[in-house]
């Protein structure tokens, strides 16, 4: 196979966003458009990919740079399709190949349909190759103009005549080319249209007319040649997004029980028998193990959670680790750098920092518990509070293996309870407690007899 080489369009500002950011920078299923398309065109494996960028120029820049192989070049000021592609010329000097052409504003596009339009164009030897789609609705878009069944010109709408405007195969933007006559045939294209810009798809006609050949290949999904020039076709792009991972999770063997309410991001893995009920968002790069229950209003960002665990209603688990058979929430907070062991439990409005919470253990309820470190098969009684910052430093607490803390008990941190050791309900431990011991910090009881009597005001 000849060398493959990659250009995304991306130097548009996206008028119609009505936006401060760039176009291709706006997200669909928490990506940016332009990721969306750069993770399809690494699927063809290229020997290099150029985005064309433009306005605001280094935001696009800096949110992609760090893909490997990547490089830039600069279209100012923007002047059509055709313009854009030669502005590639110094990056592609000396290359020889197929260049791929993509718009960063298309993110349905598969790696598959990509696949064919090479297959296609280097089978057929083409000069170029469009990638076109048949729609119920193809206004704004480019006519495919045919004779006998061959491609003889691309007509955008604003040029196009009645005929041709009711011509519904259109142009995705989409194209295969050989490289060594592109870049002499795009100097050729002129701007005599409605936009005075000059129009890539002219390419079509500078090709036939020298006895090259132009094939086309029809996507199967119309859907995937969908661009984003409002918020409202960027919500439909995300829906579909959205759809589409969840039916193969489906697939998959995992049960959605209300896939439109559900979002699973496109980098998230879960295992099978998993069951995610209405209203889970699952984010970042997760990961959800077999047979695990995961109930409305949960919500899970860059954590793995192993098999068997039930996270229940409204819990939002961040950057964290929960292990084989643990039980969360509800209404539970696991914040970034924590620990959920085996069959261990976070009750109801308990809320972890940084937090290892051992084996076996429980903190049932009303409990927060920061920057510590809880052994296996302790009990953390409801409304326990580790004290972990004085004012200028996060300090640690440890909870040994088998240990008993009583409700409402305050640990002012830096504190060690050790192994099976009890503390009492309501003790504010500000000294370490050793191993088997009773630890109680609290004021003594005082009651004062009649004292309600003797001070309580007659009602006027």
């Amino acid at each position: 196979m000849t060398d493959i080489h990659v250009v995304i369009l991306a130097a548009g500002k996206g008028t119609r966003m009505k936006s401060d950011l760039p176009k291709v920078l706006h997200r669909a299923a928490e990506l940016p458009l332009i990721e969306h398309v750069c993770r399809a065109a690494a699927a063809l494996r290229p020997a290099s990919i150029t985005v064309v960028v433009g306005h605001d120029a280094e935001k696009v820049q800096r949110a992609i740079r760090e893909r490997v192989g990547l490089g830039f070049a600069v279209q100012q000021p923007q002047l059509g399709t055709g313009h854009a592609l030669l502005q590639t010329e110094s990056r592609l000097l000396g290359a020889t190949g197929t260049l791929v052409l993509l718009s960063g504003d298309v993110p349905l596009l598969r790696p598959a349909t990509l696949r064919a339009l090479v297959a296609t164009h280097t089978g057929q030897g083409a000069a170029a190759t469009v990638l076109t789609a048949v729609v119920d609705n193809p206004l704004g878009y480019g006519r495919i103009v045919r004779d006998e069944g061959r491609i003889t010109a691309i007509v955008e709408h604003k040029d196009a005549g009645a005929a041709q405007k009711a011509i519904r195969e259109i142009n995705s933007g989409i194209y295969a080319f050989d490289i060594a006559p592109l870049f002499g045939a795009l100097k050729q294209i002129g701007a005599a249209n409605a936009q005075g810009e000059y129009y890539l798809p002219d390419l079509v006609t500078i090709y036939r007319a020298r006895g090259l050949g132009v094939e086309t290949v029809v996507a199967g999904d119309a859907r995937e040649i969908l661009g984003v020039n409002s918020r409202l076709e960027l919500a439909e792009v995300g829906r579909i997004l959205k759809m589409t991972k969840n039916e193969q999770l489906m697939e998959s063997g995992v049960t959605v029980i209300d896939p439109p309410s559900v979002f699973v991001g496109p980098d998230v893995t879960i295992g099978a028998d998993t069951i995610l009920h209405p209203g889970v968002y699952l984010e970042g790069r997760t990961v959800v193990g077999s047979q695990c229950v995961i109930h409305s209003g949960v919500r899970i960002v860059d954590s793995r959670i192993d098999d068997g665990v039930v996270i229940n209603n409204f819990c939002v688990i961040t950057e964290s680790h929960v292990a084989s058979g643990a039980r969360v929430g509800p209404f539970a907070h696991i914040r970034p750098h924590s620990a959920v062991g085996e069959h261990a439990h976070v009750g109801n409005f308990v809320e972890l920092k940084k937090t290892t919470l051992g084996a076996g253990s429980k903190a049932s309820h009303l409990s927060y518990l920061g920057d510590a470190t809880i052994g296996a098969k302790v009990n953390v009684g409801a409304g326990t509070i580790t004290c972990n910052y004085d004012g200028t430093t996060k300090h640690p607490t440890v909870i040994e293996d088998g240990a008993f803390i009583g409700s409402d008990t305050q640990l002012i941190a830096p504190v060690r309870v050790g192994r099976g050791a009890y503390v009492a309900a309501g003790s504010s431990i500000t000294d370490d407690v050793p191993a088997d011991a009773l630890a109680i910090a609290r004021g003594k009881q005082v009651n004062k007899v009649g004292w309600v009597s003797r001070n309580k005001k007659p009602r006027g």
